[in-house]
């Protein structure tokens, strides 16, 4: 997950702060240290770090925050205060014409940011949205780029234009904008050829497109687990051919975040969204403050609960409740739970926007429920009947016998999860909230208390 190694130092750093009940000129400085160290170890450039750090010792140092009840608290608010003035203060939307006038996006970046999968991710953020999008197949020169792009454009709903790979892409692009105006389309989404590396040829042929139709929004993709090469990249398009946003993909991955941290100091460009999976759905607004809540260890569960709304159906969120509250769920309500689980990134994936859950607890609950025992779980599920699903009650040993030679396990497992799953319906009378639903109290802050089989 990304940020974790800065995450871990950083609170580290700061649990020695709030251990001191009074905080010297000599603490700060010494802390400061630690935090400019880590941020460097995360690959943040290097003027960035000079000046966040000499921000916040210039306002930790103050004697209002000296001499105050909790100077350790007051020194971790005004480092989180200038990490979001660092990412840009405020979120900043993707910037559409009025009505039914045509926006015209150009999505622009290297080979293998992930440029054309994100650009499905957008259309299909749009359609949500109620606008109508169509994708431009302007990459003539990646194989298979064309039939990518509209693989993922049919798993979207949305349309895309080609015209094959003997045309220029400024001619594809013209075409394409008259094919929208026939069509009522409200958003065109260019996909434009990336490169190895930023070269001339490619650049001129991005200027030739935005002189041949008018872009509104030029929007680049900067693969995340790159660092800083990540923030020169952005440097290098910002001053060819200009952009207005930038799209950080594989913030899920093992990357130190310096990206995330740089670019908005670096070129003066909003980060507009993270990509935070490979699914078409795995796209998020960037909003600074969660992002820096994430990286200090504060969770984001606002972000986790618009996930919840999104992915889970209000109306069976709350009919699985009343089973729940009532003791009568079945094996059939578990692997729906488990399905909606994985639709908002796992139990990890979960907990990991929760505040106070550290990397350690994080990494002992992926042992205890990686794939192979989720998947082991599921198998002994679906070797059951539909009757033995509804009511586990008729489990009798012959019926475990042959569920065990279904699941290809031993019948002891089949035991262990009959009887933690008996456990768990006792515990659900008194977490009535797991499923409530949008905007309804106890929530998923209650998935991190279950008990799951072959945990």
């Amino acid at each position: 997950m990304a940020f974790d190694s800065l995450s871990e130092k950083l609170q580290n750093v700061f649990k020695n702060l709030r251990s001191k009940g009074r905080l010297t000129e000599a603490d700060v400085k010494a802390a400061l240290k630690e935090v400019k160290m880590a941020l460097l170890e995360a690959d943040v450039n290097f003027k960035v770090v000079k000046q966040f750090t000499s921000a916040v010792s210039e306002r930790s140092v103050g004697s209002d925050v000296m001499n105050g009840l909790n100077p350790g608290q007051m020194v971790i608010k005004i480092v989180n205060e200038e990490m979001v003035k660092l990412m840009g203060s405020e979120t900043t939307e993707l910037a559409l014409n009025p009505g039914t006038e045509v926006t015209v996006i150009l999505m622009a970046g290297l080979q293998g940011a992930g440029k054309t999968t994100t650009t499905a991710k957008i259309a299909g953020k749009l359609k949500q949205k109620g606008k109508k999008p169509l994708l431009v197949a302007c990459d003539i020169y990646r194989p298979a780029a064309i039939e990518q792009l509209q693989i993922n454009g049919e798993k979207q709903g949305v349309e895309v234009f080609s015209m094959g790979d003997k045309h220029k892409p400024s001619d594809i692009a013209k075409a394409a904008m008259e094919h929208a105006t026939k069509n009522n389309f409200n958003v065109v989404i260019l996909d434009t050829a990336g490169r190895l590396h930023v070269d001339e040829e490619m650049m001129d042929e991005l200027v030739e497109i935005k002189e041949s139709v008018k872009v509104n929004q030029t929007l680049l993709v900067v693969d995340a687990m790159t660092g800083q090469d990540a923030v020169n990249v952005a440097t290098m398009f910002n001053d060819k051919i200009g952009i207005d946003g930038v799209i950080l993909t594989k913030l899920d991955g093992d990357t130190r975040g310096g990206a995330a941290l740089s670019i908005r100091a670096v070129t003066g460009k909003p980060i507009l969204y993270v990509g935070m999976g490979e699914k078409l759905s795995d796209l998020e607004q960037f909003y600074p403050e969660r992002m820096a809540s994430r990286i200090l260890g504060m969770g984001d569960v606002l972000t986790l609960i618009e996930k919840a709304q999104e992915q889970m159906d209000e109306n069976k969120a709350k009919e699985m409740e009343q089973r729940f509250k009532k003791a009568e769920f079945s094996f059939e309500d578990f692997l729906e739970s488990m399905r909606q689980m994985r639709n908002l990134g796992g139990l990890s994936g979960i907990l990991g926007m929760m505040p106070g859950v550290g990397q350690a607890q994080l990494s002992q609950l992926e042992n205890a429920m990686d794939d192979n025992k989720i998947a082991k779980i599921e198998g002994i599920i679906y070797s059951m009947t539909s009757q033995e699903r509804k009511n586990p009650s008729v489990l009798n040993p012959s019926r475990k016998n042959r569920i065990a030679k279904g699941a290809g396990v031993d019948i002891s497992e089949v035991n262990r999860l009959v009887k933690q799953f008996e456990q768990s319906k006792k515990m659900m009378k008194q977490m009535p909230g797991m499923f409530g639903g949008k905007g309804r109290k106890g929530g998923l802050g209650a998935l991190g208390k279950m008990k799951f089989p072959f945990a």
